[in-house]
């Protein structure tokens, strides 16, 4: 992220965060539901790791590593701490504590930060100094960290946000190399890694790169030959264990902020692409790791905590292996009512306690949770170590639902109603899953409140949301947990236009194997067979399906679920049309498309009509040429009068635009015919 060097120093009070115990409610007539949410545990995603929730640490902070905020970073269930300090990594150095041309609190250094990360009970990720520093320097830090100190610090970033070093015409990130480009970045993380894993083999080592749909995403900068992630991924692909990402989504308003995370499944999806596409025959093993984020607008209030604990939840169930917010402390910026609160737009979780220049507006004491702490402190309950996030639906766009199941066999659901003038009462449902009768525990946060409150309340089947607020909900399940036959490992796909044969492999003899489509809340049963494969039939053609298999065994009983498989169906092999599309010049929220049209057919075409659909609902048409354009929601026509002999080719264009990850159209008709994608 671009941003001015702090330069603040931070006095020393605690406002430790209580979390209330509420009584029980009196039983009232509940509303009737409004919204309906689905909860599906045979739709496995990702399992939450040892590191899933994290926050930055910056030596700036003169609050870094104290008890204080040890402590309260420990009561939120942070595990994973990232030292030092986003663009401040590359002008730190680690021997002498310096940051030439920034400012360095007193009592920052490596060991103050290892302290608070260990009584914090978290990992810590290091950023190696790529813009200033050197691949020797590195190597004598993980030298220092691991062998001299024992601090085992198994994650190391080289570099931060390096893009941003004027390559592509913005620069904000120190960078004294030369040549600024991906290429030479590439080539020094394999520099760097060499170095590094000479002293410690067993560490990880990771590389910046850009989120899909956020710049220089698409573009190709001047001299290069692909993209920062694709130049970074083939040329170092096989150096590295990890990929770091940023994502400042942005919105002019709380609600467009709120829109933001349904970005979330794209872009994971897009990044896994482009990591299995350049990094080379190792890329499965390579992880992903979100290390900044955080809103423009509501960074202190309601919408800067509804933002996270959807974005960590989202996250996290795409698999990605830790997320970590911007940052502890950063201090007072332009100060607003937001949501009927004061907000300091401050980046951080905790006040910093200082005042604007003429003392007319102060910061809470210093350490006090803004409302983001607390949503972290949700998120820390919820999503812990083992939990496995499961399937969830809603039919209310201001209603979000995250779920977990526990290895205990609990259930646990984050709502978050996103709606900052009414409460909605929610109706709940499972599927592959009984919950057991009775009151269950709810954790809320509301708007305004000063910590989470918790009280039996609702029922497991329906629970009422406040305006603005967060609910955790815990369940039982009926009845006492069983065994229950082991699940099937990670499954794999080949996939025509219209078929996928999915196979796995066997767990043990006498049993049989379900598929199920992931669909919301609500999985579908693709078919079941007894051997480890299963033809799927009657697929759309470029539509992308994400699929689990379930082993069920003589007595009924149903394992969890294998790992989720994604996949995406090809276009026909042979058609009467075939369809060449390219991104011929990308700018970072737009793009010039070429569409290269064949007709295949043994007669001419007197007129046609080429249709696609985008994929997202943050796509758009701009303009077109060498045919007549139109746009009706989200499908696109291009249409000619124009004839098409029998093998002749055309050829047309547009401008699109878009404003979160560039899913480009894979499927295309022609006069209703769809088309080869060559």
């Amino acid at each position: 992220m671009q941003r001015s060097l702090l330069r603040r120093t931070l006095a020393s009070t605690v406002l430790l965060a209580a979390v209330a115990v509420l009584p029980a409610p009196t039983p009232a007539q509940a509303a009737a539901p409004d919204t309906r949410v689905d909860v599906d545990v045979r739709a496995g995603l990702a399992t939450v790791g040892d590191t899933a929730i994290g926050v930055n640490h910056a030596i700036w902070d003169s609050q870094l590593g104290t008890p204080a905020v040890a402590d309260l970073l420990h009561d939120a269930g942070v595990r994973m701490l990232r030292y030092p300090g986003g663009s401040y990594a590359d002008i730190y150095h680690w021997r002498d504590h310096t940051a030439p041309g920034g400012y360095v609190a007193p009592d920052t250094d490596f060991d103050t930060f290892m302290a608070g990360a260990r009584r914090t009970g978290a990992e810590p990720m290091i950023i190696a100094n790529y813009g200033t520093g050197t691949a020797q320097e590195a190597a004598d830090w993980v030298r220092y960290a691991n062998v001299t100190k024992g601090y085992d610090a198994t994650y190391w970033t080289i570099g931060n946000e390096n893009y941003g070093n004027g390559h592509y015409g913005t620069a904000w990130e120190a960078d004294e190399h030369a040549d600024k480009s991906p290429r030479e970045y590439a080539a020094t993380v394999v520099a760097y890694s060499r170095a590094m894993k000479a002293v410690d083999p067993s560490i990880k080592i990771g590389a910046v790169l850009t989120t899909p749909g956020n710049w220089p995403d698409g573009i190709v900068g001047s001299g290069d030959t692909g993209t920062w992630n694709q130049e970074v991924l083939t040329l170092a692909g096989a150096a590295i264990d990890f990929v770091d990402v940023h994502w400042y989504p942005g919105g002019a308003t709380p609600a467009e902020t709120l829109t933001k995370p349904a970005q979330i499944q794209d872009a994971t999806y897009l990044l896994r692409q482009q990591i299995d596409r350049y990094a080379g025959p190792g890329a499965n093993d390579i992880g992903i790791s979100l290390t900044e984020v955080n809103v423009d607008v509501g960074r202190n209030t309601q919408p800067g905590a509804l933002f996270l604990a959807d974005v960590y939840s989202g996250l996290l169930a795409q698999g990605v292996f830790t997320v970590q917010w911007w940052n502890v402390h950063n201090g007072l910026g332009e100060v607003s009512t937001v949501a009927g609160q004061t907000d300091y737009d401050d980046f951080g979780l905790l006040s910093s306690g200082n005042c604007t220049a003429d003392n007319t507006v102060c910061q809470p004491p210093l350490n006090t949770p803004f409302a983001p702490y607390h949503a972290l402190s949700l998120v820390g309950a919820f999503a812990r170590p083992g939990d496995r996030f499961v399937g969830t639906g809603t039919d209310n766009d201001l209603v979000t639902a995250h779920a977990v199941r526990r290895p205990n066999g609990d259930v646990a659901v984050l709502l978050i109603n996103k709606d900052p003038d009414a409460a909605h009462t929610v109706a709940l449902n499972y599927h592959g899953f009984t919950p057991a009768a009775g009151t269950p525990s709810v954790a809320t946060f509301t708007n305004g409140a000063g910590s989470v409150s918790t009280a039996p309340a609702g029922t497991a089947g329906g629970q009422t949301l406040p305006a603005y607020s967060i609910s955790l909900v815990t369940l039982h399940p009926s009845g006492a947990a069983g065994s229950v036959p082991q699940a099937p490992g990670r499954p794999t796909a080949t996939v025509t236009d219209r078929t996928a044969t999915i196979s796995w492999p066997a767990v043990t003899a006498g049993v049989k194997y379900e598929v199920y489509r992931q669909n919301g809340g609500v999985s579908a049963l693709l078919g079941e067979t007894t051997g480890t494969s299963l033809t799927v039939r009657n697929l759309e053609p470029g539509h992308r399906y994400t699929v689990n298999v379930l082993t069920r065994d003589g007595a009924g009983r149903l394992s969890a679920a294998s790992p989720p498989l994604t996949f995406t169906t090809t276009s026909p092999a042979t058609a009467a049309c075939t369809v060449t599309f390219r991104d011929t010049n990308d700018w970072g929220n737009g793009y010039v498309g070429s569409i290269d049209i064949t007709n295949n057919a043994a007669g001419p075409i007197s007129g046609w009509t080429l249709a696609f659909t985008w994929p997202t609902a943050w796509q758009s048409l701009g303009s077109g040429w060498n045919a007549t354009w139109t746009e009706t929601g989200r499908t696109v026509r291009a249409t000619s009068d124009t004839g098409l002999a029998a093998g002749a080719s055309t050829s047309i264009g547009f401008v699109g635009s878009y404003s979160g990850p560039n899913v480009f159209p894979s499927v295309f008709t022609l006069n209703g015919t769809v088309c080869t994608s060559a």
